[in-house]
């Protein structure tokens, strides 16, 4: 959910994402278990408000984003 998250940004923005907000204030918080995984795979860091991907995190966002468009065609 959390690249999830960022493809939607970077397909809305069409910005490279670095990282995310881990927690909004208003009830929206990444899940800190898929968290906990991406950390234990070096995938990203994180701090009580955001998410920030490695290289390697920041590449696997992108193969998610090229993986969307494929399927869409766009």
């Amino acid at each position: 959910s959390i690249f999830a998250f960022a493809a939607y940004h970077r397909l809305l923005s069409g910005e490279h994402v670095t990282s995310v907000i881990r927690s909004d204030g208003k009830g929206h918080e990444a899940d800190p278990d898929g968290l906990a995984e991406l950390e234990s795979r070096e995938l990203a860091t994180s701090t009580a408000s955001e998410i920030v991907f490695t290289p390697e995190g920041e590449a696997f966002a992108e193969t998610v984003v090229a993986s969307l468009r494929q399927t869409t065609g766009r």
